[in-house]
């Protein structure tokens, strides 16, 4: 950490202390958009530090609209299991900036985030860039230094920001190997209002000559994909004709070109964590070199941690402020499919009561996310996201909730819906706080 400080007596002290949070604070105010999708500003910027773009470690490059993380998550764990140092850049963070850059030797620390948030701020000036395109600027920089570094890293996982086509993460000539999760309706202000206007988006980040590893899709998005595909001579590895997955009584069975595998469950808690994690050892099987065996990829599956994703918060103010029987779970999913993935997770839920404590930012679709929910929950209490503009208020939460299904009232904090769902109830529940990230990075923040 820097600091600039004029001392003149002991009781007479200015000090102007640097911090990554403040260095982000002054980048926010660089473009009036927080999402402007456009590839001008990054292509500028990167030029001007001189190409980290170009000298980075072999890149995973993934899209799709939910399961990124949690297939990056897996797919690390996988890697690191076999013996390579793996960098990842995901987005957005829950608690620290710092969580988006994962350095081979871990976390970024704040004096090199700060050092390269500050050459970046400089070789931009005062010229317009959003925050996501500045900062991933700063995150290709990082990695770039580290894979020059003397032990180096060996594969990078880059998630994309939204979308893929106009990405700041798009701007990789030829990555090891993409994949595509998923796609469902999300974030359709910027990327259209079908799921064929939004495979094409994600689609934007096949490249000539690099297979796409390709997860369960519906039809129309299928389409598109293989459409751009062919238009760019990318090859697919497609779910479904090229690798198929099923659950198992203890984890799951795997197949491809290579035979058939059991692997073990998911570390991580849901029905859609198989999927996720087949995906992952999908593109493992195309990733050749990379020593990941079959313990590699056992150990990762079994191994990958992925906070905020159905998450049981056992320490912490929250948990402890429940009388004994009760449990408290945190999911960060905000998108209708991710509704139903949650309700797919929950309906196994049935030895007590299920409470929901529930946030939501004003641009998703707040009543698909919570329709597939309310058959399986008692009530709902509604939160407004501390410290977030874009946040519906309680009230207005509670009214979409009202009419998804559920009986809802608002709250003034999580902690006081908490006390008033015990307080109700007439035995032990469960009580799950979800609808943002951002909400389940508040949890996270306070209750750590």
């Amino acid at each position: 950490m820097t600091a600039r400080c004029a001392v003149r007596r002991p009781a007479d002290i200015t000090c102007d202390m640097t911090t990554s949070d403040r260095v982000l604070e002054r980048l926010t105010r660089l473009h009036p958009k927080v999402i402007d999708l456009s590839l001008g500003r990054i292509e500028r910027l990167l030029e001007r530090l001189d190409h980290p773009e170009q000298r980075l470690a072999p890149v995973v490059h993934v899209a799709g609209t939910n399961g990124k993380g949690s297939l990056l998550a897996f797919l690390r764990a996988m890697l690191e299991a076999g013996g390579q140092r793996v960098q990842a850049y995901t987005s957005p963070h829950l608690v620290r900036f710092h969580e988006r850059i994962r350095l081979a030797s871990g976390l970024i620390d704040e004096a090199a985030l700060i050092a390269l948030l500050e050459r970046c701020e400089a070789a931009n000036g005062p010229e317009p860039i959003t925050f996501f395109e500045v900062t991933t600027a700063a995150a290709f920089l990082a990695f770039a230094e580290d894979a020059a570094n003397e032990e180096g890293a060996d594969i990078l996982l880059l998630e994309t920001g939204l979308g893929g086509r106009l990405d700041a993460t798009n701007m990789i000539d030829r990555p090891a190997l993409t994949a595509i999760t998923p796609i469902a309706l999300d974030h359709q202000q910027f990327l259209g209002d079908t799921l064929a206007a939004i495979a094409g988006e994600k689609a934007g980040i096949l490249k000539p000559g690099v297979t796409c590893v390709v997860a369960p899709q519906e039809a129309e998005a299928l389409a598109v994909i293989e459409e751009r595909a062919a238009a760019v001579g990318a090859a697919l590895h497609i779910h479904g004709r090229d690798w198929t997955f099923a659950a198992t009584k203890d984890g799951f069975r795997f197949e491809d070109a290579n035979g058939v595998r059991h692997l073990p469950a998911p570390s991580l808690r849901g029905p859609h964590q198989i999927a996720n994690a087949a995906l992952a050892v999908a593109c493992a099987s195309q990733l050749p070199g990379f020593g990941l065996d079959g313990r590699a990829l056992a150990a990762g599956i079994a191994g990958a941690s992925w906070p905020g994703r159905l998450q049981r918060l056992t320490e912490g103010p929250l948990a402890t402020m429940l009388p004994p029987g009760w449990e408290v779970w945190l999911d960060g999913g905000h998108n209708p499919a991710a509704g139903a993935a949650l309700a797919e997770a929950l309906a196994g839920w049935r030895d007590r009561p299920l409470h929901l404590v529930y946030g939501m930012l004003n641009t998703k679709g707040a009543e698909g996310f919570l329709r597939p929910l309310a058959p399986l929950a008692a009530n709902l209490q509604a939160v407004t996201i501390p410290g977030e503009a874009a946040s519906l208020s309680a009230e207005a939460a509670a009214q979409h909730a009202a009419t998804a299904g559920f009986e809802a009232v608002p709250a003034t904090s999580v902690t006081e819906a908490l006390s008033a769902i015990v307080a109700a109830a007439q035995a032990p529940g469960r009580i799950l706080i979800c609808g943002s990230l951002y909400l389940a990075g508040k949890i996270l923040a306070d209750n750590g």
